[in-house]
Parts: structure tokens; C-alpha cells; sequence
């Protein structure tokens, strides 16, 4: 999930390298620019990279965690109808502020900026490792969410910063790699500890020390770098589109505390449900026309590039970089369905991930290394819908009877899919638009990558949540059991259903929450396709990563 970039000039002139980067080689005299990194040590890099990589594995790594412990969550704290914002109020918090992260990235040293989201993600980290209440737990992992969309969009703005055009599309597979990597581990690690005597309050934990660890990289190793050196702070404040912010957030938060509410908490046609959702397209409309009329804003600085919108390519990137977004479907949902049919720990279920981590990485590094070196852009998305598309089908189809082997065929072939199309659109994009929208282009591409997974992990939980609950009820509707006793069976094999002692009630409830999982992954089919179509509907033209090519 990165890119390089090549910083811009501000007002006053060439951004100015910054002091503190010494014992770096001078570049020779016959350079033509000078190198984003001629005054950075490579062992400096080498840190730099390593700081960077860990943060996108601990963002990574907190945006599916919750798949493994929202069972023992509900033992210790309860408040089954609290449950989903376990999983729901990080990527909520993400993306939130991801554009307005971006856009205090494009004016303020990035140093200070990302120490200072670090800072907040472990705040967070604590809060939830310490929750008395699933309250407490919510409100730290919105705060950790915020702090993680820092680390992750600095990570992609060092990148932009020290790296050269041809170094990006390997950079962006590494940096992918790294979210990635946490993200298919997070329900590994969860797992783990919730099953251990740590219990799943060090799954929360286990982010300060590894923070920790590595602080004196941070502070240390990290270069500065300030976008608009001449410019003060209050200037730079002033440039914020704090209305666009605003609206944009509401927009994401409305939309998803609608879909976790309705249906499951309040019916669809309840006053509340109505009244959000009504409040939720008012803000969509406000937002719309603020952006595009640059009311209490300009259109320099208003938080979402609308530009891009006139680009073909831009557009397409967009959509195929949203599709890739199933991603997170498969690593949360996947354990989950191991869970119940096979009877899996959180840990065993969430090892069989492994299949899809191996081969994920591999891809996204094959990825990278084509688009560097032949740069058909649209190829790999066709061919990574393609393996979308067949994996989807396949887990759309499955049934509890269904053999391991075909679950792991169909984790390979999503693993490769999305590797080979999930990282892409930085690199590719980087060289679409003019040196001015650099930072733009991260932001365009933040809200679809990272945004697009927030929304789609909502989309199916409410899915889920909604599906099952009808489902469960109308296939236990001869035990006469309680609402809330149904719906905590969507919560895990720990709830009173599973633990009755009547094995035919067991068997039944399983067979019916295992078959709602299969129906989730018609989204992943969705994504598939969607994103074969976009390929097809793309330049199939060969791109040179270091120069500017029309959009």
C-alpha cells in the first residue's frame, strides 16, 4: 500500500532538504536531479524501512485482530449487541480521517506527524488491552483506527518522499506486503492469545512493545522532511479544508453506524434506522456539493481531489483498487468458518490462513517485480480478477461437508489474485498525474484501498449479522429460544446454543451459520468480476514507471 513519489516544490520555491540527514554520499555531478535520498545514509534507509514496515504490519494486524477474539470478548465483557464495533471501530476510526491525514501529511513534517500517530495508535492499543467494559474497548480501538491511518499514509508519504520513480512499484508491493502480512496474521495472533493464559487483552497489548522495541528508529533513524518549509503553522492550518474533513467523516461514520444498527439492533423500517440513514444521505449531498462547488474551501485545497473524477484512468484505478478490498472478507471470514465446521480454536482456525499468507506474499512481490519491469498495469488486473472471481465461486458454493483442500484451493487462488492487483494503483497513478498531485494521489488511492475495506467489512458484517439472525431463527424456531440467545450464536461456538448440550440444536445452528458465511462470499464473487470488467475496461498500454504518461 504505497508509493513513490517525487516531492513537490512549494510556493517559495524547491522544498529544501532537510539538515539532519548527514553522512549520506553526494550524488555525482552528471545527475540530471538530484536523488530523493542523496543526503540519507543507506543504513539510515535501511531503519527507516524497517520502522515503516512494521507499522503497516501493526495497521494490518489491528484491522482483522478482532476476527479471533470477539468470542472471548463476549465472555469477559458481554454486551452481545456491542459486539460487531470490536471489529467495525478501527477501520471505522481509519478511515474517518484518512483524507484529512493525508492532506496534514502534504503540509507538515512528516517526522513529527507520524511520531505523533504512533503515539495515538498505541494509546489506543492500551485502552483496549485495559477495557472494564466493551464501551471502553470501542472507544479504544476508534482511537488506535485513527493513529494507524497515520502511520500507514506517513509510511506511504516517506515513500513518496525518498523514493525514485523506478524503485516504486517494488516499494509499493513491500509496503503492501507489510499490511498484508499483519492482516492475515491478525486473526493468527488473536487466536493465540485468546487462547492462552494471556488471554485477548495481550492481543491489544502486544503493540507497545513491539513500538517500543523499535522507538529509537523512530526518533532516531526517521528523516525529516517538511513539504512547506517556509510556510507557518497557522498558514499551513488555514489550507486545511476543515469542512470537507468534517462532512467526509460523517459520512463514513453515519454509513457504517447504520449498517451495524439496522436489522440486527433496530429493524430496517424503525424510526432509528430511517432517521440515520436520512441524516446519512443529507451529509452525502452536503459533502458532494462543498467539494464541488469549493464552498469554504478552494480547489487546491479541498479534501478530495474532484479532479481525478475527469480521468478515465484515475477513475478505473479507483474502482479496481476498491475491488481488491475482499481481501479482508477472506481473512476474516475464513477462520470463522473453520470455527464452525471443523470445531477450530481461535488459533487453529486462524493457521489455516496460512496457505493464503504464503502465497499472497509471493504474488504481491511477482506483482511488483512485472509492473517494474514491463509495466501492463491492466493485465495483472485482469488476471488477479480472474483468480478473485474462481476463489470467490468456489467459497460461495462451499458447504460444512466441503473438504479442506477445496478451502485452501480457494485461499490460494484469492491470495494470488489479490496480490497481483492489490498494490498497484500507487505506483501506476504516480505517473498519471502532474508533480502538484502527488499528495493527492495518495489520498485518492487511501480512500479506496484502506476506505474501501472499512466499508466492505461493514458491509458484509451487516450482512451477516442480518442473514444470520433470520436464518438461525427460522432454523431454530422450534426451541423457542430468545433473540439474544440466537444472535450470540453468530458470535461463536462459545455461545449457550453450541454449549446446550443438545447436539441436534448444535449441529443445526452450525450447519446454518456456515452456510450464511458461504452466501457472504457472493461479495468476493462481486469483487472479482468487478474488478475483470474495470481491467477490460482500462489502457492496455505498456507504462513507463518513470515518466509521465496521460491519463
Amino acid at each position: 500500500m504505497s508509493v513513490t513519489l517525487t516531492s513537490s516544490p512549494s510556493k517559495e520555491g524547491v522544498v529544501t532538504p532537510p539538515s539532519d540527514l548527514e553522512g549520506a554520499q553526494p550524488r555525482e555531478k552528471s545527475d540530471l536531479a538530484p536523488h530523493p535520498r542523496e543526503n540519507i545514509s543507506q543504513w539510515r534507509w535501511i531503519l527507516t524501512m524497517i520502522g515503516i514496515y512494521l507499522g503497516g504490519l501493526l495497521f494490518g494486524l489491528d484491522t482483522t485482530i478482532a476476527a479471533a477474539v470477539q468470542g472471548p470478548v463476549y465472555e469477559t465483557l458481554g454486551e452481545i449487541e456491542k459486539l460487531p464495533w470490536i471489529g467495525i471501530g478501527f477501520p471505522m476510526g481509519s478511515v474517518a480521517v484518512i483524507l484529512l491525514v493525508g492532506t496534514l501529511f502534504a503540509l507538515f513534517d512528516i517526522k513529527v506527524l507520524i511520531l505523533s500517530f504512533i503515539f495515538l495508535f498505541e494509546v489506543g492499543s492500551a485502552i483496549c488491552g485495559a477495557a472494564p467494559t466493551t464501551t471502553a474497548l470501542i472507544i479504544g480501538r476508534v482511537i488506535a483506527g485513527i493513529g494507524g491511518a497515520g502511520m500507514y499514509i506517513g509510511a506511504l508519504n516517506y515513500i513518496s518522499a525518498f523514493a525514485t520513480p523506478s524503485e516504486a512499484p517494488l516499494y509499493n508491493a513491500s509496503i503492501g506486503l507489510s499490511w498484508g502480512v499483519g492482516a492475515i496474521l491478525g486473526p493468527v495472533i488473536g487466536g493465540a492469545f485468546s487462547d492462552s493464559s494471556a488471554t485477548w487483552r495481550w492481543a491489544f497489548y502486544i503493540n507497545l512493545p513491539l513500538a517500543g522495541v523499535l522507538s529509537p528508529v523512530y526518533f532516531f533513524a526517521f528523516p525529516s522532511k517538511n513539504p512547506r518549509p517556509m510556510e507557518s503553522v497557522m498558514a499551513k492550518l488555514k489550507q486545511v479544508d476543515w469542512v470537507g474533513a468534517i462532512l467526509n467523516a460523517g459520512v463514513f461514520v453515519l454509513f457504517q453506524v447504520v449498517l451495524t444498527f439496522s436489522g440486527s439492533t433496530y429493524p430496517w423500517n424503525s424510526g432509528f434506522s430511517i432517521a440515520v440513514w436520512t441524516v446519512w444521505g443529507v451529509v452525502l449531498v452536503l459533502f458532494i456539493i462543498q467539494q464541488g462547488w469549493t464552498i469554504f474551501t478552494t480547489k487546491e485545497n479541498r479534501i478530495f481531489p474532484v479532479h481525478f473524477l475527469k480521468s478515465r484512468t484515475l477513475v478505473l484505478l479507483f474502482i479496481a483498487t476498491s475491488a481488491c478490498a475482499a481481501s479482508p472478507i477472506t481473512i476474516y471470514y475464513i477462520p470463522l468458518y473453520f470455527q464452525f465446521t471443523r470445531g477450530d480454536s481461535a488459533l487453529t482456525s486462524a493457521v489455516r490462513l496460512l496457505p493464503f499468507i504464503f502465497i499472497n506474499i509471493f504474488f504481491m512481490m511477482v506483482s511488483g517485480a512485472l509492473l517494474q519491469k514491463f509495466g501492463r498495469y491492466a493485465a495483472l488486473y485482469f488476471a488477479g480478477g480472474a483468480f478473485i472471481l474462481t476463489g470467490g465461486i468456489l467459497l460461495f458454493t462451499a458447504d460444512p461437508s466441503t473438504s479442506v483442500a477445496r478451502i485452501y484451493g480457494a485461499e490460494v487462488l484469492l491470495a494470488a489474485g489479490t496480490g497481483l492487483a492489490f498494490q498497484n494503483a500507487y505506483a501506476v497513478a504516480a505517473v498519471k498525474v502532474d508533480d502538484n498531485d502527488k499528495y493527492n494521489a495518495i489520498r485518492y488511492m487511501n480512500v479506496a484501498q484502506p476506505g474501501a475495506a472499512s466499508i466492505g467489512l461493514s458491509i458484509v458484517g451487516c450482512l451477516f449479522q442480518n442473514l444470520g439472525f433470520l436464518a438461525l431463527r427460522d432454523a431454530l424456531g422450534s426451541y423457542d429460544l430468545p433473540e439474544d440467545a440466537i444472535r450470540s450464536a453468530l458470535a461463536g461456538t462459545q455461545s449457550a446454543v453450541f454449549r446446550s448440550g443438545n447436539d441436534e440444536l448444535a449441529h443445526l445452528a452450525i450447519n446454518t451459520v456456515a452456510e450464511t458465511i458461504s452466501r457472504i462470499f457472493g461479495a468476493v464473487v462481486a469483487a472479482g468480476a468487478l474488478l475483470m470488467v474495470t481491467a477490460l475496461l482500462m489502457r492496455w498500454e505498456r507504462l513507463n514507471l518513470g515518466a509521465r504518461t496521460a491519463a
